[in-house]
Order: C-alpha cells, then sequence, then structure tokens
C-alpha cells in the first residue's frame, strides 16, 4: 500500500507535504539529509516541522530548504536570534546536485520537498523532481481519487 497516495503518514515519517502531490506531477524522487543544529534535530524528531510552502533551490553546488518551520525543541534554552524558519543546507553529494540542476533545467521542473522522516537516527528530506499540475490535472486527478476511494469503500 502506497502511504502517499492515502495521504497518511508512515510510520518514520515526521512531516508530510500534503499539496506537493497534488500540485505537481512528481517524476523523480530523491533522499537529502538536512544540516540542523542540535535543538532542531530534537525538535524535528519529536515532529515539530513543518514542511508546507517548503521548497528548494539549488545555488552553485548546493542544495538549499527554504520555508520549511522547525520551531525550537525548548524555546527558553534557544538562542535569542533564532529563526524556525531560515534556510537550511541539504546534504548531497555534488555530483548528484548537478545531476538534479541538469534536470531541472531541462524538464523546466520543480524540487519539492515531499516528506521529513527518520533514517537510522538521521533526519532526512525526500525531494521529488516534479511540473506544476495545470487547473484541468487538478480536477482529473480528484476525479481518481474519489473513484479510488468509492472502490474501495464497495
Amino acid at each position: 500500500m502506497v502511504y502517499t497516495e492515502l495521504m497518511e503518514k508512515p510510520p518514520d515519517t515526521i512531516a508530510l507535504n500534503r499539496r506537493a502531490r497534488f500540485d505537481y506531477e512528481i517524476a523523480e524522487t530523491f533522499e537529502a539529509g538536512i544540516e540542523l543544529r542540535g535543538f532542531e534535530a530534537k525538535s524535528a524528531k519529536a515532529g515539530q516541522m513543518q514542511l508546507s510552502g517548503a521548497h528548494t533551490l539549488v545555488r552553485g553546488n548546493e542544495l538549499w530548504l527554504l520555508n520549511s518551520q522547525i520551531p525550537a525543541y525548548q524555546p527558553k534554552n534557544s538562542p535569542l536570534d533564532y529563526d524556525p524558519g531560515h534556510t537550511r543546507r541539504l546534504l548531497m553529494h555534488t555530483a548528484e546536485i548537478k545531476r538534479i540542476a541538469g534536470l531541472m533545467k531541462e524538464k523546466k521542473s520543480s524540487l519539492i520537498p515531499l516528506r521529513a522522516y527518520v533514517k537510522k537516527n538521521l533526519v532526512k528530506i525526500e525531494l521529488g523532481l516534479g511540473r506544476p499540475r495545470k487547473k484541468s490535472d487538478k480536477r482529473e486527478f480528484l476525479k481518481e481519487k474519489s473513484a479510488r476511494r468509492e472502490m474501495r469503500e464497495e
């Protein structure tokens, strides 16, 4: 059973970007690590991370995650100037980043964070390479989704 179709969280998932699969047609997925401070990692593992509205950017040979929200684990013990929505670096091999950048230019697509999860006690981000859906495609997607739901109920 595919969790992303049902919009349920798999057991290891911290955060899920529900709008991503609706707004974008995902062609390929990638896994990336994320650079976090200690109190951010604790907060993310506690399930306080949000990916809604987040997107990625390729600058040079680095990949960056923008607009993801990770509040401090213990706000009183965090630095005074801490911004929960600051830009975070994603960790991938340089060759993979170059390949992704080439695919983004070639296919005129975007790299969208789909979900965050824990793997071997590390926080990972699943990224999807996708093109934006048109309104008509979104309507068809909703019709297919409701048809699948009716088939399950019968």
